[in-house]
Order: structure tokens, then C-alpha cells, then sequence
């Protein structure tokens, strides 16, 4: 066998990438994360960022991040149960805990591992059952998998499908879990989160919400979806936020009873088998969530610039998906139409980036445009001429 042949079959899946216009290429930045942006040696005004509120480059974040390493170094140099969980670990958790309205909090290093630590903590055996939206997040859809509990997935945001799937399966498995992303992050829209609480309370199964997308922006104080549904702990056992969009910094944590707590911290693997994060990313959220309850014209102005937005799409005709969110995708179709407008885009000095499969369904690649309260209306402005153009 010639010494590189099991190269063969990676070059040739990466030739196939490349001719169905799927291939994906790291772009380098020069610059903190802000709307107007030094990407690959020139300047880009940016409409892909999740960095809603703009916090990502705040200058009281950035002192507290300082400042905290400072006092606590770098790295926190072990797991939490080792001796890695400090002083801003803690503060953080219990101020999560109580602006989400929640018995406790436990923090995690990223979305990804809350979410497979949480699913397969709580689904233990095969006969278990896990009910999952279509459109969720792949961390929710590998956390499904590895489980080894059985997946029924049902239809985006379809309760009646889901209500039937439930009865089908009444009785037939000691945990039942459902699973849903709270704003779908290649749609924008966001779940039913209402229903969904009555009917795991009607079949005694759990309701675990991933709000990445949500938390920081939606609700009266930012607290997410569960808020501005006006749900609370009970209807929603098991709420999942990240600290990397909204708040601008980089982590993610699980909220809800304090016996849901413990028992992560005694069987969550990716919670316990992984360093915790650097105490001065923990400090710089704590500011960071403060900016979030205390400066809620963030909030305010991010609801005027979606709407200045779809406003303006509506009346080019561009092909918007319904969304009220800072998520504003527009279907294109094809990988090769939507690179090509988002290549024209960029010429124009602006970044939108083109999604394709297997983010997306095939036949529905699209140009995602996400709004941040550091765009200004000329921003927007701006944006919508270069699309009317594109």
C-alpha cells in the first residue's frame, strides 16, 4: 500500500466540497469584534457576528478581564472539582442563577459540552426516550446520539406532530426528554415554548431549552425566551445559555433546581472531566450580565435596527425568512447562488456569510445576516444598498 493512500479518500472528499461550492475556508482578523472590522487584510463592515449587544469589545468587560488576571492568572489550571473553580467561577454562577430566576447555576466551557453533559447525564439507558426538533442545534443533535436513549425526531416546531409521537410512546420509557433550541439559529424564528411546557408536563417528561441565541436579548431584563414567554422554572426545568454571544465573552451554563445541579456535578462528564474555564473570562461576564440588566437601550435599539431591516428588505423584495429576532436569514436556493451574492457583498466591503449544507437542508443555502446593537441605522442602511445592488 503506498505510503500515503490513506489520503485518497480525504482529498477526494474535499475535491467534492469544492465542486458543489461547499468547501469552508478560516478567515484571519486584526481586529477586537466589533460591526467595522480587518478581516484578510482589508476593512469589512461585518453582518455575521452573535455578538448582539455588542459587549464583545466593551471597555469594562475588557478591565474586569484584566484586572481579574491579574489576580488570578491565565488558565484555572484544573477541573472545577480538582481545584480550578474560583471566586469568579462561583459570583458568576449564583448571579446566572439569579437573573435567569433560578434555584442554581453551573457553569460549563462551552455550549457544546452543556449540552451533551446534560442529555447524557439525564438519559442513562437505551430504553429512554428523546423527542427533538428537526432544526435543532447539532450540539443538541450529537448530544441526542451519544446518549444511546432513542431519537424521535418531529417536525419544526410542530407540537401536533410531537403530541402524537408523545402518546404513541406513553409509558414505554423510564426518562423522557425534550429537546429544543429556544431561537433556531439558521431560521431566526423561535419555539413554542408555551405548548411545549404543558405537554411534558402532561407525560411527566423533561423540557430542555437551549437559548443560546435568546438569552441576553430576548425578554423585559434580557433573561431569554422562558421570560418573554413568561415561563418559568417549573414549565421549563432545564434552561441552556451561552456567554459567547449576547455577553460577549466565551462560555455557557445549565440553570434550574438545585437537585438538578448536584446531580450534573456528580455525573455531567464534560462538566467534570474538563479544565474549568479561566477565571478572568468569569469575571469579565459578571460585568458583562450587568451591562445586560442595567443597559437595556441595547436591547431597545437592536428591536429598531431588525426593524429598519426587514422593513427595508421587504420593500427590494428580498427573499427575508420570517424572524423577529437578530437572526435575519434570506433563502437563496443553491450553495453556488449564495456564495456568489455573498462574494458581490463583500466586494462592496461588506461580510455576510453564506450558509450552506449540512448546516442547512440542501436547496436551502441562504445569506444569514445578524444584527448586533453596535450597528448604527447608517449601518443598516448601508447594508440594504449593497444587497439591493447584489
Amino acid at each position: 500500500m503506498p505510503a500515503d493512500s490513506k489520503f485518497t479518500k480525504l482529498r477526494s472528499e474535499l475535491d467534492l466540497r469544492r465542486s458543489r461550492h461547499l468547501y469552508r475556508s478560516t478567515r484571519v482578523a486584526d481586529s477586537p469584534q466589533q460591526p467595522q472590522r480587518h478581516i484578510d487584510g482589508k476593512p469589512l463592515l461585518t453582518f455575521c457576528s452573535n455578538d448582539y449587544l455588542g459587549l464583545a469589545n466593551h471597555p469594562a468587560v475588557i478591565r474586569a478581564f484584566q484586572q481579574a488576571a491579574n489576580t488570578y492568572g491565565v488558565g484555572s489550571g484544573a477541573a472545577h472539582l480538582v481545584n480550578g473553580h474560583s471566586r469568579p467561577h462561583q459570583q458568576l454562577e449564583e448571579a446566572l442563577a439569579a437573573f435567569t430566576g433560578r434555584e442554581r447555576a453551573l457553569l460549563f466551557s462551552t455550549g457544546y459540552m452543556a449540552n451533551l453533559g446534560v442529555v447524557n447525564a439525564l438519559l442513562t439507558g437505551r430504553n429512554d426516550l428523546v423527542y427533538a426538533d428537526r432544526l435543532n442545534h447539532a450540539s443538541l443533535v450529537d448530544a441526542a446520539l451519544l446518549s444511546g436513549a432513542k431519537l424521535i425526531r418531529y417536525p419544526h416546531n410542530d407540537t401536533t406532530s410531537l403530541g402524537k409521537r408523545l402518546l404513541a410512546h406513553e409509558g414505554d420509557a423510564p426518562t423522557q426528554l425534550i429537546l429544543t433550541d429556544g431561537v433556531f439559529s439558521m431560521d431566526g424564528d423561535v419555539a413554542p415554548l408555551a405548548k411545549l411546557a404543558l405537554m411534558a408536563q402532561q407525560h411527566e417528561a423533561w423540557l430542555m431549552v437551549d437559548d443560546a441565541h435568546g438569552f441576553g436579548v430576548l425578554g423585559n431584563t434580557g433573561a431569554g425566551l422562558v421570560e418573554a414567554a413568561g415561563l418559568n422554572q417549573d414549565d421549563v426545568p432545564i434552561l441552556m445559555g451561552t456567554l459567547g454571544k449576547a455577553l460577549g465573552t466565551a462560555g455557557a451554563f445549565i440553570a434550574g433546581s438545585h437537585d438538578l445541579i448536584e446531580y450534573l456535578i456528580q455525573t455531567a462528564r464534560t462538566w467534570i472531566y474538563t479544565t474549568a474555564q479561566p477565571p478572568a473570562v468569569a469575571a469579565a461576564t459578571l460585568v458583562s450580565l450587568q451591562l445586560v440588566a442595567t443597559e437595556s437601550w441595547r436591547r431597545e435599539h437592536l428591536r429598531s435596527l431588525i426593524q429598519q431591516f426587514r422593513t427595508g428588505a421587504v420593500q427590494l423584495g428580498l427573499p427575508l425568512m420570517p424572524s423577529d429576532t437578530a437572526i435575519q436569514p434570506m433563502l437563496v436556493g443553491s450553495s453556488e447562488q449564495a456564495l456568489s451574492i455573498s462574494r458581490k457583498l463583500e466586494a462592496r466591503g461588506i461580510l455576510v456569510t453564506a450558509i450552506r449544507p449540512p448546516t442547512v437542508p440542501v436547496e436551502t443555502a441562504r445569506l444569514r445576516v445578524t444584527l448586533s446593537a453596535a450597528h448604527t441605522v447608517e449601518d443598516v442602511e448601508r447594508l440594504l444598498d449593497a444587497l439591493g445592488k447584489a
